[in-house]
């Protein structure tokens, strides 16, 4: 019997979140502007990175053999900050739509719009990043899936990081109101010098390179290069890529439950505001 109500449970819990997993996909499939920023934005960067590294690959002979893992940087970086930015925007529309307090007057739970929000991360970043390594492939013949299976622990650990990110930045808003709503698309570039997406990390000076390694994209980031220019998988930095977003990730979920705990607390989901 237990075990009965338990699998009911869980069928339960798992069609909450594919409920709204379905709103937000109904929200974005009929917005023709939503669905094109998810892959103008991307394309955009790629064409204009792309092509400043093409004059600098027919100027000097190192910027050549780096072509490739410079367009890899481009692109993984893209995960990174679209997948941030896919889980915060998706909890943003609930927001905007002063639909929170509503939703969790329901018996949907906390965890399970969390779920939600990251499986919209993943839906928001594919819609965008297919066609924009296809894009790559046609302009620069570069082609990211010829990496194989490496993409797998690449794509796990930078989704990995950007919603902790985005936890943090959903509790935020949640607990001081949309005036916060900015930390969406700013708090992520904090990472960009640090987590050496363009270059080696032996580029930064010794003390930032001791705070780069605290960063779990740094991992991702030289496993890149070292397997396009070295041809080499390096699963040690993968391991510690992994353990790194374990620990980031257990801290942000207990963050956004707290802030979450105090914005129902104090009232602030029925009054969302500046």
């Amino acid at each position: 019997m237990s075990s009965d109500a338990g699998s009911g449970d869980l069928r339960a819990r798992a069609s909450r979140v594919a409920a709204m997993v379905q709103r937000h996909w109904y929200l974005l499939r009929h917005s023709w502007p939503r669905a094109l920023e998810l892959v103008y934005w991307p394309t955009v960067q790629m064409l204009m990175w792309g092509f400043l590294q093409a004059w600098l690959s027919r100027t000097t002979g190192s910027a050549a053999t780096a072509a490739g893992a410079f367009i890899g940087g481009i692109l993984l970086w893209d995960v990174l900050f679209r997948g941030q930015l896919g889980f915060s925007i998706t909890f943003l529309e609930e927001m905007w739509a002063r639909n929170l307090g509503h939703l969790m007057m329901t018996p949907l739970r906390p965890g399970e719009f969390v779920a939600s929000l990251m499986v919209m991360s993943v839906i928001r970043v594919a819609i965008g990043f297919v066609p924009v390594t296809l894009l790559a492939i046609w302009f620069f013949g570069f082609n990211l899936w010829t990496l194989g299976l490496a993409l797998v622990a690449f794509f796990a650990n930078l989704f990995l990081t950007s919603w902790s990110i985005g936890l943090v930045v959903s509790g935020l808003v949640l607990r001081n109101g949309l005036g916060a709503e900015n930390l969406a698309w700013s708090l992520i570039f904090l990472l960009l010098p640090l987590c050496c997406v363009y270059y080696p990390l032996e580029t930064l000076p010794g003390w930032l390179q001791a705070v780069s390694l605290c960063l779990a994209p740094t991992y991702v980031f030289e496993g890149m290069r070292a397997l396009l220019l070295d041809h080499a998988y390096r699963a040690d930095l993968m391991l510690r890529a992994l353990a790194l977003n374990a620990i980031y990730f257990t801290l942000a979920c207990a963050a956004f439950s707290r802030l979450f705990a105090a914005a129902r607390r104090t009232g602030a989901l029925l009054q969302i505001g500046e």
